[in-house]
Formats: C-alpha cells, structure tokens, sequence
C-alpha cells in the first residue's frame, strides 16, 4: 500500500496545477487537475488533447481511473 500513499500525496500536491496524463492507446491530455478520487478517477479543467505540436481543446473531462496510465507534472 505504500506505493498508493505515494500516489495519493503526490495527486494532492497536484491540486490546481497542470499535469500530462497519459491514457490507453497511447494519447496525452493536458489540463488542470481538479480533484480525484480513491479510484483515481481524475477531474481535469481546460484540458486539451496534445499529439505533438497540435492541440485540441477539449475543457473539462472525467477521466476514470482505469483508464489512467500515467500521471505527470506538466
């Protein structure tokens, strides 16, 4: 469980800042992260889908957790 208390802190430390979260199929969104849950089901704001140099506005997005591959500060 120690690797899910890491998990769970740095979300927290996340909190109303961008992140890059890497989805299955290989796609990167970009947003603000709102909040999640004990899932890690995450809530982003003014997200955008980002493939390269091209970006697409998507706004807010719920992002369930079993879909999440990674999570990084943007």
């Amino acid at each position: 469980m120690a690797g899910q208390d890491l998990t769970i802190r740095l979300l927290r430390n996340s909190i109303n800042k961008p992140v890059i979260v890497k989805v299955k199929g290989g796609k990167l969104i970009r947003g603000v992260l709102v909040g999640y849950d004990s899932h890690l089901n995450l809530l982003l704001k003014d997200a955008e889908w980002v493939d390269g140099e091209e970006h697409e506005e998507i706004g807010s997005i719920l992002l369930r957790g079993d879909n999440v591959v990674l999570i990084s500060p943007s």
